[in-house]
């Protein structure tokens, strides 16, 4: 028998993965990287530029950029559109802050050039969907394709099911499930086929060349695990379990050993280990670029609040971060909303937002990032974390100057808002990668920049 193996249904982290799923995370690490270098080179070709030190700087540069790649063969089409878009963006200003075009022995034509560009995000979203067209039949022709069945009718197994059968290029063929119950009493099973008992588990598997046995079965049904297990063990089969602590929300969900013994992280940080060294350098860079930049513009407006009213330029408030540490936000003073004292810069500095700049401090700081939950306060973590479920799992993240609540215009100002801004703060713990991050800072600026064109009205 195989080793056993134990599963977390994001598709990426399982223990014992076969080479077919070794090579679809090799694709998705290099595809994006390799199409944006022949781009360039294609690019450079067109226009006869010089095949010198600079064009090969330029190349190492774009690939460095789009590496690792961070679409997921499983991303729906509007996400890999968002992906492709960011990842375009970032190689694009990178390429301009380079001075790639020195390369060229002339400057070509500004409309060719800005077509060479705007072609480069639908050449990556064609090329992706292509690859999810193509690949299934890759797949099948070349026989890579495994046999899947599931032990266990319920939420995970159907969840499983779904995942089988909705990402047909992982080259999962998904045969049916097994449960001792009558068909009748399964209400997720649908029309999927119901291919026995447990008992008659092992002997389809020899019978019918099974790749995978998934065993989607409560903790309390270990007795008849064990005995499955003892059935499977002339068979070939990986066998994944899947138990019913996953009906619960993951956050970052993973498979690690501790001392040579598997645990299973349900509820992590994002940003534990790599990532977090990735998210810190993100806002370390961005946020020390955008205070070098936006030093005249902060220094302005802190003169601008001295002169309307008196006092500090800046608020000091407390404020919850990252594990529900207290930490001092800084923003430029503006007077509460519906104050009567309230200026038409404070108005202003709140509908654009630009009170919070100093929070770049913060961010520098470590004390938060530049995308993540809005900061709360303590009476309204106290009011709430008992009325909203999983509320607190805001606080597995650093909080943000914006956000994906924020971009969606989600201020929770009632219960029912606050629950649909959690549930954006949820999914975006959940689904957080560096593409989504910069996706939510361009919305963000693009709204700063309707918000300022609106005026001032002072």
């Amino acid at each position: 028998m195989r080793r056993t193996a134990l599963l977390v249904p994001d598709g990426k982290r399982v223990a014992g993965l076969r080479d077919t799923l070794t090579l679809f995370r090799a694709l998705e690490v290099f595809l994006d990287p390799l199409l944006i270098l022949v781009w360039l080179l294609a690019l450079a070709a067109w226009y006869d530029a010089a095949l010198d030190a600079r064009l090969v700087a330029a190349c190492v540069l774009v690939f460095a950029l789009a590496f690792p790649g961070d679409v997921a063969l499983s991303d729906p089409p509007p996400v890999i559109w968002r992906k492709c878009l960011v990842i375009s963006l970032t190689v694009l200003a990178g390429l301009a802050l380079f001075g790639v075009a020195v390369a060229w022995r002339k400057i070509p034509p500004r409309r060719e050039l800005a077509i060479g560009i705007a072609l480069l995000p639908i050449m990556l979203f064609a090329v992706h969907l292509a690859v999810r067209i193509v690949l299934p039949r890759v797949l099948e022709l070349a026989r890579m394709q495994e046999t899947v069945v599931i032990c266990g009718v319920n939420e995970i197994g159907a969840g499983l099911a779904a995942h089988f059968q909705d990402n047909p290029y992982f080259g999962l063929n998904f045969l049916g499930y097994f449960d001792d119950r009558h068909r009748d009493r399964l209400q997720q099973i649908g029309t999927q086929p119901l291919l026995g008992a447990f008992r008659d588990l092992g002997n389809f598997a020899r019978h019918h060349r099974v790749d995978r046995i998934y065993l989607s079965l409560p903790m309390a049904t270990q007795p008849r695990i064990v005995r499955m297990l003892d059935d499977l063990r002339d068979s070939t089969a990986s066998i994944y379990f899947a138990p019913d602590i996953f009906i619960t929300d993951l956050i970052n969900g993973k498979v690690e050993s501790v001392g040579g013994l598997p645990v299973v992280a349900v509820r992590e940080s994002p940003y534990a280990g790599a990532n977090g060294v990735l998210k810190r350098a993100e806002d370390a860079a961005l946020s020390l670029v955008a205070l070098v930049l936006l030093a005249p513009l902060m220094a302005a407006l802190a003169l601008w609040v001295r002169r309307e009213s008196p006092g500090p330029a800046l608020a000091r408030q407390r404020r919850y971060g990252l594990d529900g540490r207290e930490i001092t936000v800084y923003e430029f003073r503006v007077a509460p909303a519906g104050d009567p004292r309230a200026t038409r810069l404070d108005r202003w500095l709140r509908r654009t937002e630009l009170d919070k700049l100093p929070q770049l401090l913060n961010v520098l700081q470590g004390q938060m990032s530049l995308v993540g939950p809005q900061p709360t306060l303590d009476a309204v973590n106290q009011q709430y974390r008992r009325l909203i479920p999983d509320y607190m799992l805001r606080h597995k993240a650093k909080p943000g100057i914006t956000g994906l609540a924020q971009v969606r215009g989600q201020r929770g100002v009632d219960l029912a808002g606050m629950t649909r801004r959690i549930a954006s703060d949820i999914e975006y713990l959940r689904g957080w990668s560096l593409s989504l991050d910069l996706w939510i800072l361009m919305v963000a600026l693009l709204r700063l920049a309707r918000g300022l064109r609106g005026g001032s009205g002072h």
